[in-house]
Formats: C-alpha cells, structure tokens, sequence
C-alpha cells in the first residue's frame, strides 16, 4: 500500500481499474479528496501503441485518449470507495466542451485534474483538465454511469 494517504501506484490502480495494456493510460496517482478530486499522471512515451499510426514521423498523442485518460483517473475516484468495486464498470456516457490546446509528444508527462461537479450513486458528473509542464493541453466535461459488470450493456436502463 501507499505510504501516503490519495496516492496509488501502478499496482493499486490496476485492482481498482478493469483496464489492461493497451488501454490502460494511468500510471499514478498523486493525490486524491475521495468524493471531490483527483489528480493522475500518465507518462506518454515513444512506445505507445498508437504512435507509429499517428502519425508517422509526427508521432501525436489522439485527443479521443487523452480524454479516455481523463476518464480513466476520474474513474478510479468514483470506484475507489464503492467495497464491491469488482462487480462494476464505470462507463462513458456523454463528454462535453472538449478543447484541445496543444498536441501531446512522446516525452510529454500528462498531469490529470479531476473535480466531481455532481455525484449519484449510479452516475456522475465530472470535470477534467490535463496539464504538461504546467500549461493547459486539454479539458473536457465527462458524464459517467456506474453498472454492474455482469449486466447486458444491450438491456435498457431501469428508471
């Protein structure tokens, strides 16, 4: 376990999160007000998966993941105090206002703010932002449902 309180290493986050290579792109956690704030880094480098398709020899991070980034350290926020948290999937359910400032490059550390703007028991409202070196390179609202692992993604939602 983490000697300091709101910080989680790789090893915590994997038994909060369901995500697995590729597609896990949060590597730590720094800080974290359960129910209010979170704050996580993904570290981008050369090696990502996504690199050598975009672009060639203009290697570029995809806005769509670095907003799936946001979403994936938000995440652990709303999962972290739910006790059967291996039971549910937190899944995007809308994303809003989403500006990206600059592109992110290998080498680039991603720096996550997220602060819960409305919070239920099944769904959520958040806002994010992702820093590099300090200066804004995104910000997006994202809206979020909690669902039982096990539940058809096909069957409609109960009232």
């Amino acid at each position: 376990m983490s000697q300091e309180p709101g910080v989680l290493d790789i090893r915590e986050i994997l038994g909060i999160l369901p995500h697995r290579y590729p597609f896990l792109l949060v590597d730590r956690i720094v800080a974290m007000e359960d129910g209010r704030k979170v704050v996580g880094i993904k570290n981008v480098t050369f090696n990502e998966p996504f690199f050598p398709g975009h672009f060639p020899g203009n290697p570029v991070m995809p806005g769509v993941l670095i907003v799936e980034a946001m979403a994936q350290v938000g995440a652990v926020l709303l999962l972290r105090g739910v006790p059967d948290r291996e039971k549910k999937l937190v899944y995007f359910a809308g994303i809003d206002k989403a500006r990206f400032r600059r592109p992110v490059i290998p080498g680039d550390q991603l720096r996550f703010e997220v602060v819960v703007q409305k919070l239920r028991s099944r769904s959520a409202r958040l806002r994010g932002e992702a820093f590099v070196d300090g200066a804004l390179v995104a910000e997006a609202e994202l809206f979020s449902s909690m669902v039982d692992r096990d539940a058809d993604p096909s069957a409609p939602e109960a009232p």
